[in-house]
């Protein structure tokens, strides 16, 4: 009756106890494929992975086979956790951070740089309230990393060009050959010395101090749709920088500035007028042209009795909507005016309205805002 709480290692390789050393290789290569630490996210691979190891170390030594078919995991105390960093050492490694480096792609298995995308460039644009209501095609001025125009990119004074480099022979790899018991593998590295591209720049573009790119400002034709609002933002797509090593281009973000307008004022779909009356209009009622944003008066019904704050509603004067059709309405909040100054006719007229009403007045709880949502719902 055994007592080892240890899994057999023949069970761990998933092999027979006559497993050949080819059987016990393959065996243990797949699992330490499935279960290394860089290939398996969870928190029991590595774990798992070391039991495998031990389990394989011990098992393709021929003599410690033996004495563990014998006697069991007792047998093989001594090659375990500390055979596990070990193990590896005859075989032309430094330890095991170095075999699966090679297998796996460390610190050093970079290749040469390929093509990258440019950078994003970020500008504002300040429009007017009218234009941003019904948009508008204008031009804009954007600076950002161009193709030098003296050495067109090479990075190199014209007249010269990059040397091959000579570490790598223009590759802008360097390749190691190692040994394992897996077999061959090939370690590929960015080469140092040309940082993976393959050429030196020996005499760099005075125009450009050998960076290949200059700053320089391009026309763009962008057209803003209706509706955009403040702190708005357009993305126009391979607009902004260059790519390096012949990426595609970045994009352009645009944010919209907009300058407030003396009459209207927007609240989302919906644009916001005053419109002031004096005691007359607001009792006895009246019809008045209010101005619109589409630049033509709309003829608007007063009611008699009409009181500061209530609100008119003209369908469709508003702002077009940016996602859906359709605009949203102008909402005319009623301002009735006290006037400061009165001839003495006015006075004596205003005396009498106010002898004959009472002095009581109910006040007006209600703000525009207020006003407003209660108008809709």
């Amino acid at each position: 009756m055994t007592t080892d709480r240890k899994q057999d290692y023949y069970d761990l390789l998933g092999v027979g106890r006559t497993a050949s050393a080819d059987e016990l290789k393959k065996a243990f290569r797949k699992l330490a494929m499935q279960f290394h630490p860089d290939r398996n996210a969870d928190p029991a691979a590595e774990a798992r992975f070391k039991e495998v190891n031990e389990a394989y170390e011990v098992l393709s030594d021929p003599d410690r086979r033996a004495m563990y078919d014998r006697f069991g995991h007792a047998a093989a105390q001594g090659g375990g956790a500390d055979g596990f960093a070990r193990g590896f050492e005859g075989f032309g490694f430094g330890g095991l951070g170095d075999i699966f480096d090679a297998f796996f792609g460390g610190a050093n298995g970079r290749t040469q740089r390929g093509p990258a995308r440019g950078a994003d460039v970020r500008r504002s644009i300040s429009i007017d309230f009218v234009e941003a209501v019904f948009g508008l095609e204008t031009e804009i001025e954007v600076a950002s990393a161009e193709i030098c125009t003296a050495c067109k990119g090479t990075r190199a004074e014209p007249g010269t060009q990059p040397e091959r480099c000579t570490q790598c022979g223009g590759s802008g790899e360097i390749r190691r050959t190692q040994q394992s018991i897996f077999g061959q593998f090939v370690n590929v590295a960015m080469c140092e010395h040309c940082r993976g591209e393959g050429r030196i720049v020996t005499h760099p573009c005075k125009n450009c101090r050998g960076v290949g790119r200059e700053k320089r400002k391009r026309t763009l034709s962008v057209k803003i749709p209706g509706g955009v609002d403040q702190g708005s933002q357009m993305r126009l797509t391979g607009e902004g920088e260059i790519g390096a090593n012949g990426g595609p281009r970045g994009n352009l973000y645009l944010q919209i500035n907009v300058k407030p307008h003396e009459v209207f004022r927007r609240e989302e779909e919906d644009i916001l007028l005053v419109l002031d009356l004096n005691f007359a209009q607001a009792g006895l009622g009246d019809e008045v042209d209010v101005p619109t944003i589409d630049g033509e008066p709309h003829e608007l019904r007063i009611p008699a009795g009409t009181q500061t704050g209530e609100i008119f509603v003209v369908r469709g004067r508003g702002v077009p909507r940016l996602r859906g059709g359709g605009r949203g309405d102008m909402l005319v909040h009623a301002n009735v005016v006290t006037p400061r100054h009165l001839s003495k006719e006015q006075k004596s007229l205003l005396k009498q309205l106010a002898d004959s009403m009472g002095s009581a007045v109910k006040p007006q709880d209600a703000g525009l805002v207020g006003k407003i949502k209660e108008k809709l719902g």
